[in-house]
C-alpha cells in the first residue's frame, strides 16, 4: 500500500519543523561538541530519525527501514567506493616514494604554501569536482595536501571550503541536469542563472581560502595571485555556462586557472615565502604535520613517473564521466534493483510538487561507470608500470580497506539518514519552514538549498529534493522561477562543505580518524558566511537588479 508524505504532523509547523531538525541536531552535536566517533554520532542520528519518521510523521517501519537500507547502499558505492580506491591510489604512492618526489616538484613550482593551496585546493580540485563529483575532488586535494606536509586541519579543512564554487557544475554538469529534467526548467536557463551568481564567488573563495589558513596580512601579500586565480576560473565559468551548457563548464575553468597561475608564478613571486602548514589561530588544535623534509631536485624522468599515477588518474576519471563511455560501460553491466516495499510507494505531495508524485526507490548497481572504478583503474594501472607486483598490490589494497573500514561504515549510516530524512517527508518540512519567509524568500529559498546539500551531501540530490518547491514557492511570490531554482544549486554549493558525508572524506583522505568534529567546526562559520553572501545576491537580483534574473534567449 502507498503512504503519503506529512509535512506538518503536529498541527504547528513549528513543533513539526523542530521535530524534523532533530536527527540531523543529534548527528551534528554528538560530531561537533560531544567529541563522538563519527559512526557513532551518524547511527545516534539515524536512531533519532527512524524514531521521528515512524512515530511522528506516520512512515511505515517497513518503508523506513528500507529507505535507510536502500541510503547504506548508495553511501557504500559510489561514495565510499571513491574514497577506498583513492587511498588505495594514495598509499600506492607514498609507499613507493613517489609521492615525494610530487611534493617537490610541486614545490619547484611555489615553495609558497598559500600558493600551493591555491594550485591543489581550488584549481586543480576544481578539475577533479568538473569531471567526477561526488567526494572526488575532497578526496584527492586532502590527501595531496597531507602529503606535502600540511596539517590534517589544514588539508582536510580548506580541501572543504575550496570545493564551493565548482560544486553546481561538478560531474560534467550533473547537478543542473539533474534539475531541469527532474522538474521541467530550461537547461541553458538555469546554466546561465548560475553561471551569473557563482563567478562572483569564483573570484572572493580563493581570497576566502587563503583568509582562513593564512589571515589578512597573509592574504594580502599574495593577492595578485589570487586575482589571476580567481579571474581566470570566473571568467570561463561566466562564459560557458551562458553561452554553451554546464556540462564542461568546471573542466574549462579549471584548466585555465591552472594554467594562468602557473604562467603567472613564472613572473612574479610574493616578497615573503609562507612555510608554515597550519591554519592561522589553530596552532594548538590542527593536528600533527608531517616533518617538512628537505627539497631535492629529482631527474626529469623521475618526475614524470611521479605525476603518472595521478596524471592517469585525470585522464580516466574524465574520461569515465563522458556520457558516451558511462552509457556504453552501463551498457556492459548495471543492473537496477528497484527495492522491494518501497519503490513508488511513497507519495509527494502539494504544496511540495504541483501534484501527487510517486518516489522511485532504485538502487543502481553501477559498479563498471563508477568514478571509483575509474580511480582504481588507474591506481592499478599506476601501480604495475610503478613495478608493483600483483601480489603486493593485493595487499596494499587490502591494507588500505582495513584503514578505512571505519570510514566506510559512517559514510554508510550518514547516507541511510538522509535517505530515510527524504523518503519521510523530515527534511520537506525543514525546506518548507524556508518557504514561509514571504518577501525574505530570496535569501531564505537559498539557504533551502543549502540545507539540501548539507543534509544530503549533494547539490544533485538537493536540486532533486528542493527544486520543485522553489519553483512553485517562486510562482506564488512572483519572482522569476528560473531565478530561485539556480539559487537553490548555488546557495547548495555552500553546503557541501559541511556535509557529513564529505567532512569523512576528508578526514579519511588526510589519516586524521575520529577528527570529523573539529573539522566540522572549523568549516562551518565559512560555509554559513558564504551561503548567506550567496542569499543576499539573490535577493539583490529578485528585487534590484532583476535583469540580471532575465532568461537567455
Amino acid at each position: 500500500m502507498s503512504w503519503q508524505q506529512v509535512y506538518d504532523p503536529m498541527g504547528s509547523m513549528v513543533l513539526s519543523t523542530l521535530l524534523a531538525a532533530i536527527p540531523v541536531v543529534v548527528m551534528l552535536v554528538g560530531l561537533g561538541f560531544l567529541h563522538m566517533k563519527a559512526h557513532v554520532a551518524a547511527a545516534a542520528g539515524l536512531t533519532a530519525a527512524l524514531v521521528i519518521a515512524i512515530f511522528a510523521f506516520g512512515m511505515p517501519a517497513g518503508m523506513a527501514a528500507r529507505a535507510a537500507w536502500l541510503g547504506a547502499l548508495t553511501g557504500l558505492l559510489p561514495i565510499g567506493w571513491i574514497v577506498l580506491n583513492i587511498i588505495f591510489l594514495h598509499q600506492l604512492t607514498e609507499r613507493n616514494g613517489s609521492f615525494k618526489v610530487l611534493q617537490d616538484s610541486i614545490a619547484g613550482v611555489t615553495e609558497d604554501r598559500r600558493l600551493q593551496l591555491l594550485l591543489i585546493a581550488f584549481s586543480f580540485g576544481a578539475f577533479f569536482e568538473g569531471a567526477a563529483g561526488f567526494g572526488t575532488p575532497v578526496a584527492v586535494t586532502a590527501a595531496m595536501l597531507i602529503g606535502l606536509g600540511f596539517s590534517p586541519l589544514a588539508a582536510s579543512g580548506l580541501s572543504l571550503i575550496a570545493n564551493t564554487a565548482p560544486v553546481a557544475y561538478g560531474a560534467l554538469g550533473t547537478p543542473i541536469l539533474t534539475l531541469a529534467k527532474v522538474h521541467g526548467y530550461d537547461v541553458m536557463a538555469i546554466s546561465a542563472m548560475v553561471g551569473r551568481q557563482l563567478p562572483f564567488f569564483s573570484l572572493l573563495v580563493p581570497f576566502w581560502l587563503i583568509w582562513a589558513f593564512a589571515g589578512r596580512r597573509g592574504m594580502l601579500q599574495i593577492w595578485p595571485a589570487i586575482l589571476v586565480t580567481g579571474v581566470a576560473f570566473a571568467v570561463p565559468q561566466f562564459i560557458v555556462s551562458n553561452y554553451i551548457g554546464p556540462e564542461l563548464v568546471d573542466v574549462i575553468s579549471a584548466g585555465v586557472s591552472m594554467l594562468a597561475l602557473a604562467l603567472f608564478l613564472r613572473v612574479w613571486k610574493p616578497a615573503q615565502i609562507w612555510t608554515s602548514v597550519v591554519p592561522r589561530g589553530h596552532e594548538a588544535d590542527a593536528g600533527s604535520a608531517a616533518p617538512a623534509a628537505p627539497r631535492t631536485v629529482h631527474p626529469t624522468g623521475d618526475v614524470l613517473r611521479a605525476w603518472m599515477p595521478w596524471v592517469l588518474l585525470a585522464v580516466f576519471v574524465f574520461l569515465w564521466g563522458l556520457p558516451p563511455v558511462k552509457n556504453w560501460l552501463n551498457g556492459l553491466f548495471a543492473p537496477n534493483y528497484p527495492i522491494t516495499g518501497l519503490h513508488n510507494l511513497i507519495e509527494r505531495v502539494p504544496p511540495v510538487v504541483p501534484q501527487v508524485t510517486k518516489e522511485g526507490a532504485v538502487y543502481a548497481f553501477t559498479l563498471l561507470s563508477a568514478t571509483g572504478t575509474a580511480i582504481l583503474v588507474a591506481a592499478i594501472i599506476g601501480g604495475l608500470l610503478a613495478r608493483y607486483n600483483p601480489i603486493e598490490l593485493v595487499r596494499t589494497y587490502g591494507a588500505t580497506f582495513w584503514k578505512v573500514r571505519f570510514s566506510l561504515l559512517t559514510i554508510a549510516l550518514m547516507l541511510a539518514l538522509g535517505t530515510l530524512t527524504r523518503y519521510s517527508g523530515l527534511d520537506t518540512t525543514l525546506g518548507l519552514a524556508f518557504a514561509a519567509s514571504g518577501a525574505f524568500y530570496p535569501f531564505f529559498g537559498t539557504l533551502m538549498g543549502w540545507l539540501g546539500v548539507a543534509l544530503t551531501g549533494s547539490d544533485t540530490a538537493s536540486n532533486v529534493l528542493f527544486g520543485g518547491m522553489q519553483k512553485v514557492a517562486a510562482g506564488q511570490l512572483g519572482l522569476p522561477v528560473n531565478l530561485m531554482g539556480a539559487a537553490n544549486s548555488s546557495g547548495g554549493v555552500m553546503g557541501k562543505m559541511i556535509d557529513a558525508q564529505s567532512i569523512v572524506v576528508a578526514s579519511t583522505a588526510t589519516g586524521w580518524l575520529n577528527k570529523e568534529g573539529e573539522i566540522l567546526r572549523y568549516v562551518f562559520f565559512h560555509s554559513l558566511a558564504l551561503a548567506a553572501l550567496v542569499g543576499i545576491l539573490v535577493t539583490l537580483q529578485a528585487y534590484v537588479f532583476p535583469f540580471t534574473a532575465m532568461v537567455v534567449k
